[in-house]
């Protein structure tokens, strides 16, 4: 798989996309050297689905509920920060 920056994609766009649909190549799209994502040809037929993501107000209440489950601590936020400073 080719390594692209993001810089180079913008300015290369089309012949990047060309050489995509035409020679089935992938490229990994880098950002300051980080991997980001990933471009490569679409091999299915019809259209694309959307992964299945959880509402977020479910992901929010599901952690509520773990947390109520977790013990309470034996200090306020605020009395540890108090003994921190001093």
């Amino acid at each position: 798989m080719r390594k692209i920056g993001v810089t180079e994609l913008k300015t290369h766009a089309s012949e990047i996309m060309r050489t995509v649909r035409e020679e089935q190549a992938t490229y990994t799209i880098t950002y300051r050297g980080k991997p980001v994502g990933v471009l490569l040809p679409f091999a299915g037929h019809g259209d694309v689905v959307p992964e299945e993501r959880e509402d977020s107000w479910s992901a929010l209440e599901r952690l509520r509920e773990r947390m109520s489950q977790m013990p309470r601590p034996e200090k306020s936020l605020m009395d540890a920060l108090s003994e921190m400073r001093g």
